[in-house]
């Protein structure tokens, strides 16, 4: 399986760049052939999405226009599923059911349904007389050139996350998937085409840092849109100053689990078993700080240790596998760099911890359960980025809300109580973006996503999102 790079509305061979290999975590062989893009094949990729935008080919198109090319391109990828889930699966090591029925593929169609309808929102455009004699309009339009860069973690999904609300506003894109996983984004070009979107409007890239930086750095682009960790944030952002981009960034996180004493057990570790090993853990707004209230601590430890042990871990595509690899050989030694260094300060590893027994080909890991460990420690304050949660008593309410605020981030929460009015203190409090009640972990296209603190800024999902995209004008007509 080979790929070149989607350009200007078809598929274009490097000026520059090199060859990238593609790994099946599942089994660590090589099973695909991207293009590495150069510096070159960035600016021809730019300068398509700026002549696609200044032409009005897409940002004067009518948003009725726009509405029913995303909502054919919906259609189009329920058509397509299989195909594409497949290719998701070789290229990520995720359980084939969870990405083509279970989470991923349902979520994303409706991702491209919500944000057609969004096309057609005229909200934020209005007009008014605030001095006399002149009426004012205040006009919403499209940003101009985006560069998008998706993570490796939900390939296909982070770049609808982007791409839909970007083209509801308007923009033109050129999308850069993750260099290790970029098979299904390349594949969803020649879909958009099909859809009717015209040519130019979005373009599609392969490549590894230099293609990035390549991206942030262009002056023809207007915004950066990165969904990735933290580090990478810092650094699009210092790059992206130096010609005043707009920075839209959804990075790392370490959700934390409140567990209040009147909390139903066999609930919350259910949730949370779901939580820190859905995707294998590699979820920014994973589960993987569990504080129970000293009097549930106990059962709480004894019962998740237990579920976590029982999760199955395997084969992608074996019926009933909940989790399966990691991205890669790297991330798994991080990971178990992680609580080795826990273990060698003192923690506890309950359950996991290392490779499964008979599982040396592929990139697999137990999910983990740890405890006796500080706040302070690693293991807390760092995003692991792996199927390991941590268990930790608490006292008072607000000791739990101490904890749960105490890291760098500030992505998504979620408490476990019966006690309404405890709940809404208590999430008023948490400085998260998302704050779950009795459950952890659920999205839907209207509810908008994103972080405080340095899990960075702007929102995806929701019609904030469109916003993200959009930049107001003030048109003022003298009535002289």
């Amino acid at each position: 399986m080979e790929h070149k790079l989607w350009i200007d509305g078809k598929w274009a061979d490097t000026k520059g760049g090199s060859k990238m290999e593609i790994i099946n975590p599942a089994t660590g062989e090589a099973f695909a052939t991207v293009i590495d893009a150069s510096k070159a094949d960035v600016d021809r990729a730019v300068q398509a999405a700026k002549t696609a935008f200044y032409d009005g080919r897409w940002s004067r198109l009518t948003p009725a226009a726009r509405s029913l090319a995303l909502l054919k391109l919906a259609d189009i990828l329920e058509k397509n599923t299989a195909e594409l889930a497949k290719v998701e699966s070789l290229n990520t090591g995720k359980p084939y059911e969870f990405v083509s029925v279970g989470a991923d593929f349902p979520f994303m169609i409706d991702n491209v349904r919500f944000f057609a309808a969004a096309a057609r929102d005229t909200h934020g455009s209005h007009a008014g007389e605030f001095a006399a004699g002149f009426t004012s309009m205040f006009r919403r339009e499209p940003v101009g050139v985006i560069g998008q860069i998706a993570p490796w973690n939900y390939p296909l999904m982070m770049a609808i996350w982007k791409l839909g609300p970007a083209l509801a506003a308007g923009c033109t894109v050129v999308l850069k998937p993750a260099p290790g996983t970029p098979l299904t984004s390349l594949m969803l070009g020649e879909l958009l085409k099909e859809a009717g979107i015209p040519d130019g409007v979005v373009n599609i890239i392969s490549g590894g840092n230099e293609s990035g930086q390549a991206l942030v750095e262009h002056p023809d682009v207007r915004m950066v849109s990165l969904t990735g960790s933290t580090g990478t944030g810092k650094k699009v952002m210092k790059t992206a100053a130096d010609t005043l981009k707009r920075v839209h960034l959804e990075l790392g996180g370490k959700a934390p689990i409140l567990v209040f004493e009147d909390a139903d057990i066999d609930m919350v570790v259910e949730k949370v078993v779901l939580g820190s090993t859905f995707n294998t853990g590699q979820d920014c707004t994973a589960a993987t700080r569990v504080y129970a209230q000293a009097g549930q601590f106990k059962k709480m430890k004894e019962a998740l240790t237990e579920a976590m042990r029982a999760v199955k871990v395997g084969d992608p595509f074996e019926s009933g596998i909940t989790v399966g690899p990691m991205i890669s050989a790297a991330q798994r030694d991080r990971v178990q760099g992680f609580v080795a260094r826990a273990k060698e300060a003192g923690a506890s590893i309950l359950t996991g911890g290392g490779i499964p027994s008979g599982m040396d080909k592929g990139f697999y890991f137990e999910p983990t359960v740890i405890c006796d460990v500080d706040q302070k420690a690693e293991i807390i304050q760092s995003e692991v980025f792996g199927p390991v949660v941590t268990v930790q008593p608490f006292d008072a309410d607000d000791q739990a809300v101490m904890y749960g605020n105490d890291v760098p981030y500030g992505l998504a929460a979620s408490l476990f109580t019966r006690d309404i009015g405890r709940a809404m203190r208590v999430a008023a409090q948490l400085e998260f973006g998302t704050v779950w009640i009795n459950d952890h972990i659920p999205l839907t296209s209207e509810t908008p996503h994103g972080g405080f603190k340095q899990s960075g800024f702007g929102k995806d999902l929701s019609a904030e999102a469109v916003g993200d995209y959009q930049i107001t004008k003030h048109v003022m007509i003298s009535h002289a």
